[in-house]
């Protein structure tokens, strides 16, 4: 089940020393763990979780594989990118096809760097970017419009349906709003989807400081941060810069070299766990003496969903999931530890798998 996470931003803002810094982070780990670059624009990160190796640790097992999200770096967007200005046709299409957008904001001043508005404005910067997206929705679904109204006269129920989400879309649009805000109900989430509307995808700011500034932010950052509070956003701070050179060392030369810097951890791992939080995913765990694997869902996925995660004959032939906590596995030493002390439950087809399970899944073929 792939997640990605497209990375926009401004020309000069240091997104691609960002995207860069990450495909450098991925290649880092391909020694211990699977990684394969899918085009020159896509990166696989895996995803930072301690419990994996605590839990290879205890079936000992002789491999471990981490999830991933996966970041494409998409094409630098202009002002009049809704018009097709710069790269805008491709830029648009490519954020159609991600799940999540990390809206990369420049937080810096450098006399080197030149910006493309000519100041250091990081809310202008959210701002041209915003209104791009949103006037190319606007004219996406002021297309529909008619077409829709013709089929709803003739009471066709499902263009009716969507013609009444794509009214209330054009309303927020046309009040300057995106439409990820937009409230509707569970039963009408496969239709608003439907409508592949760019500003519908949730938002990641990563706030590209200084080095200086890589531990607290700035102003800059601060900003970022208030404007992303008031959204229901999320922000990062995050120095492109330090992460390029991070990139480059070994695991113990990266781990003195935070150190110096005042930093806990690296800020991609930061990153990282931000994105696979803004699409509100959870890890679920399979654990044997051959691998030791994390699985990517959404919260709320049912246990035959998350069973097809791993396989789609998993999902058909889905019988129950023998499931164990993380805590109860690690606690008691594993499965038989778990089983012994009544701790591993037998789940059925209703069962909603919570974060940090650790399953086996017992099926027909």
């Amino acid at each position: 089940m792939g997640f990605k996470c497209g990375i926009v931003g401004l020309p000069n803002v240091g997104k691609s020393t960002l995207f860069n810094a990450l495909t450098e982070t991925a290649a880092a780990q391909a020694a211990n763990y699977p990684f394969c670059t899918i085009e020159p624009n896509v990166g696989a990160v895996a995803v930072p979780d301690p419990r994996l190796g605590r839990l290879a640790e205890v079936a000992k097992s002789a491999q471990i594989i981490p999830t991933q999200l996966t970041f494409v770096d998409i094409a630098g967007l202009v002002r009049g990118a809704s018009k097709g200005e710069g790269l805008g046709n491709q830029f648009l299409a490519n954020i159609r096809e991600v799940d999540a957008v990390a809206h990369v904001v420049r937080c810096f001043e450098d006399s080197d760097i030149t910006h493309v508005e000519g100041k250091i404005a990081p809310l202008a910067d959210i701002e041209t970017i915003e209104t791009e997206l949103m006037l190319a929705d606007l004219e996406s679904l002021e297309k529909r419009v008619d077409n829709l109204s013709k089929k709803a006269k003739g009471n066709d129920k499902e263009a009716r349906e969507q013609l009444d989400l794509v009214e209330r879309a054009l309303s927020l649009l046309r009040d300057g709003q995106p439409t990820r805000g937009m409230e509707r109900k569970p039963e009408e989430e496969r239709n608003f989807r439907m409508l592949g509307l760019l500003t519908s995808k949730p938002v990641l700011y990563v706030c590209n400081v200084e080095e200086s500034s890589a531990a607290g932010g700035n102003a800059f950052s601060q900003a970022v941060f208030d404007h992303a509070a008031k959204e229901g956003a999320i922000a990062v701070v995050i120095s492109a810069k330090i992460e390029s050179e991070i990139a480059t060392l070994s695991r113990d030369e990266r781990a003195d070299f935070l150190e110096t810097l005042g930093l806990e951890e690296a800020g991609l791992d930061r990153l990282i766990r931000a994105g696979y939080r803004l699409l509100d995913l959870i890890t679920y765990f399979t654990v044997g003496p051959k691998e030791a694997r994390a699985w990517t869902i959404t919260r709320g996925t049912k246990a035959p969903a998350a069973a097809g995660v791993i396989h789609t004959d998993f999902e058909k032939g889905f019988i129950r999931a023998e499931t164990i906590a993380y805590a109860d596995y690690a606690a008691l030493g594993g499965e038989a530890g778990a089983r012994d002390a009544g701790k591993l439950r037998l789940e059925g087809k209703e069962y909603v798998v919570a974060d940090g399970d650790v399953m086996h899944f017992r099926f027909n073929t």
